[in-house]
């Protein structure tokens, strides 16, 4: 896993977009078409801003899979990523083709008719975070490293629920579902390449835990290390607490 860090949040993001709108173009020129996973919350909005803004970009050619959603959660709820999508990257690229993850719908056939359809063709590029108890998705530790079906119905832990919370899409703890269609951890490692974008100090343990950790269940997003064609974008605040060699140098251009 290559570590990039970067000075502030919107260099950050700005290098990360970047990079996945070159994978895009490349996938399109190669195949004629690119398939990409997108993940949503706070951690994405600058990287979607700028991405969307990106040119040369054929969004006709792009289809889109939805990362993870909360089970039962109305599609005009704030916290509803299927809004977020739509709102942050749909409407404003005019992208045809894409599989949104309804949870008002049963979530165990929404599950497999969604991963029926990722499973159709390789995934070109994952875009992904991390969670503040270190899940990947909403696979909260201990996270399943060995199911091969390319959506799960998870249950979401204390830590996750106060995140979402504290990130200011609930009022609540006893407002954010207890449950959620999430893409698996063998799907996300599937894709033939995965950038992952995690800003902010309140990640710091958990990109220690999971740069410069144990590969565990129990910091979901280690996995990643697995991983032959892997970037993680991190903000200085993010990568506090990793040591220098890790780290690496902090970047404060975004074409560094």
């Amino acid at each position: 896993m290559e570590v990039r860090t970067y000075s502030d949040r919107v260099t950050m993001s700005r290098a990360a977009a970047r990079h996945a709108a070159q994978a895009l173009r490349n996938a399109i020129e190669a195949r004629g078409a690119a398939r990409i996973v997108a993940a949503t919350g706070a951690s994405q909005f600058d990287f979607l801003d700028a991405l969307t803004a990106a040119p040369a970009i054929d969004w006709t050619r792009v289809e889109m899979f939805h990362l993870d959603e909360y089970v039962g959660l109305a599609i005009d709820h704030p916290a509803s990523f299927r809004n977020y999508l739509l709102e942050r990257l749909i409407r404003k690229t005019g992208m045809t083709r894409y599989h949104l993850l309804d949870g008002e719908q049963d979530a165990a056939r929404v599950a497999v008719q969604v991963g029926r359809e990722i499973s159709a063709a390789p995934i070109d590029l994952a875009i992904v975070g991390i969670g503040e108890n270190g899940h990947l998705a909403f696979n909260d530790p201990p996270a399943d490293f060995e199911t091969d079906h390319p959506y799960v119905i998870v249950t979401l832990d204390e830590a996750c629920r106060r995140q979402q919370v504290g990130e200011g899409w609930f009022a609540s703890v006893a407002d954010v579902p207890s449950q959620a269609i999430s893409m698996s951890v063998r799907q996300i490692l599937k894709s033939r390449e995965v950038i992952c974008i995690v800003p902010d100090v309140r990640k710091a343990r958990a990109v220690e835990a999971c740069v410069q950790g144990d590969v565990s269940p129990m910091a979901p997003a280690s996995i990643l290390r697995t991983h032959a064609h892997t970037t993680i974008y991190l903000d200085q605040e993010s990568a506090a607490l990793l040591n220098p060699p890790i780290r690496g140098p902090i970047l404060a251009n975004e074409t560094a």
